[in-house]
């Protein structure tokens, strides 16, 4: 990549790490506030709801966002695409309220949500709608290489949300409703400053642009060529995560859906720095295979997957270890059940880490047929395992619960990253056995530390959970640091990153 190219790069990745930080500094307050606020019952509730929701907008928008992510990077300029786009979000939240109300009127949202109030279920299916289209505003800056005001937005966002959440946790007022009003609004405020910061960088959202018939059925027909391969995984992968939630909520309850929502939530603290990467790689190698360079495109996948992996790695295994401690800071005595299933639940972002950033690779090179196969197998060879975990011993199953599912999901999601890496790495000319290495490697060696500064801690902290993670974590960040800079492949890196590193924070 040229200098030029890899600074601008830098300089985007950076404010999105920056802003990831502040999110990850203002949610672990909020998961101190809000599942002892709603308790796992609500908080279970509102998790269902939610990714029900999440999966249902994934399947009917087949990954178009990715590809029109894809093709507005590439002609930034094409505001037809932009008005096409806009009606088929129309499209897509006119479905989700015709399958709502469809299940409203025939009385079957009493079995699709069993237990849960049908007002609950519209307020999640506009959740699911709003989180939507701001992932697209928010990809849309990215595209338009608007990536620093955006990332400012948001963290102008969050740092508005935050005494917000305060004041209504203090006033006795955050419950499941308010608390859905609560994100409404930050959705709304985010949404409406991308829209800005978009329209002063010259690409206004609502231009007064005619899409012809031609223009449509050409980006119809690309859309489609992109998509249709996934329409079946898609298929699949929504009923197979549908079953899952739902197979929770029958066979577990409400309570149990809150310790998944919990240990799911504290996973996704983990992936914060590494999910910054995602939409600018993807950005990069959709520009880079259009020009079909493959060197550069190697030398991206091998200057930052192994690094985000070793990132995601190192905050997975140390909140696996110290699980006990994290669910006392976060849920408290009412989540102590929680236990296993954060602590095998924090090792999913470490390969989602790599499933979204090879999964751009597959989006930039077109080989959306090879991802769907992939997807498919993956997915049908869950949904008994899912079963047989989460089922009662009346049905033959463990009866496992929250534990049972982050048990299924990490281990899927291990395959099916690894998976897919093989596949790719012949076209992109990369070692498969290099990245599995490196994968065993990189978690050992966190694991191990973890466990290490976790029982000196524990000799000396006490009973102090808190001062005791707080110090834990010291220690785990400084042996880290001392043991990569002389052995710097474990985390991804290279002598001269590390010597480059030591030039930066020596004084001049």
């Amino acid at each position: 990549m040229p200098q030029t190219a890899a600074d601008s790069f830098n300089k985007r990745y950076f404010y999105k790490l920056t802003t990831n930080f502040v999110g990850l500094l203002i949610g672990l307050v909020s998961q101190t506030i809000i599942p002892r606020s709603l308790g796992p019952g609500a908080y279970g509730d509102f998790n269902y709801l939610t990714n029900f929701f999440s999966q249902m907008i994934s399947f009917l928008e087949l990954n178009t966002s990715t590809g029109y992510f894809t093709m507005l990077s590439k002609n930034p300029k094409d505001s037809q695409l932009v008005r096409f786009y806009m009606l088929f979000g129309v499209v897509v939240c006119l479905a989700v309220f015709f399958v709502v109300g469809t299940a409203h009127i025939t009385s079957l949202h009493k079995y699709i949500w069993p237990g849960e109030q049908i007002g609950y279920i519209y307020l999640a299916a506009v959740f699911g709608l709003f989180t939507w289209t701001s992932q697209i505003f928010s990809q849309m800056a990215d595209a338009y290489g608007l990536t620093v005001a955006g990332e400012k937005a948001k963290m102008f966002q969050r740092l508005l949300g935050l005494p917000i959440l305060v004041l209504l946790f203090i006033a006795g007022r955050l419950n499941l409703f308010s608390f859905f009003l609560y994100n409404y609004v930050l959705f709304i405020f985010l949404m409406v400053a991308l829209i800005f910061i978009m329209k002063g960088g010259g690409f206004s959202l609502f231009k007064r642009t005619g899409l012809t018939a031609g223009r449509a059925r050409h980006y119809a027909r690309q859309s489609y060529a992109y998509s249709h391969p996934l329409f079946v995984s898609g298929l699949i992968g929504m009923v197979a995560n549908l079953f899952d939630m739902w197979l929770l909520q029958v066979f577990g309850g409400s309570a149990q859906q809150g310790f998944f929502g919990l240990s799911s939530q504290i996973g996704a603290l983990c992936f914060l720095f590494t999910g910054a990467m995602t939409p600018l790689l993807m950005r990069e190698f959709s520009i880079v295979h259009a020009e079909a360079d493959t060197e550069r495109m190697k030398w991206l996948f091998e200057k930052y997957i192994p690094m985000m992996f070793s990132i995601a790695a190192f905050f997975s295994c140390f909140i696996s270890v110290n699980a006990a401690k994290v669910i006392h800071i976060f849920g408290g005595q009412q989540y102590s059940a929680a236990l296993w299933a954060v602590s095998v639940m924090a090792f999913y972002p470490i390969h989602q880490t790599y499933g979204q950033l090879v999964g751009s690779v597959y989006y930039a090179m077109g080989k959306t047929a090879l991802y769907r196969n992939i997807g498919i197998l993956v997915s049908a060879a869950g949904v008994p395992v899912s079963f047989f975990l989460m089922a009662s011993p009346a049905y033959l199953g463990f009866g496992a619960g929250a534990l049972g599912l982050a048990v299924k999901m990490v281990a899927i999601n291990i395959i099916s990253v690894n998976a897919l890496l093989f596949y790719i790495a012949k076209p992109i000319g990369i070692s498969f056995v290099r990245y599995l290495r490196h994968q065993v490697l990189c978690i050992g060696f966190m694991v191990v530390t973890a466990l290490a500064s976790a029982l000196i801690v524990n000799q000396m902290a006490g009973d102090s959970l808190v001062i005791g993670f707080l110090i834990s974590g010291v220690i785990y960040t400084l042996a880290t640091c001392v043991f990569v800079m002389y052995m710097p492949s474990v985390a991804g890196l290279k002598r001269e990153d590390i010597q480059k590193v030591l030039k930066t924070l020596r004084p001049r």
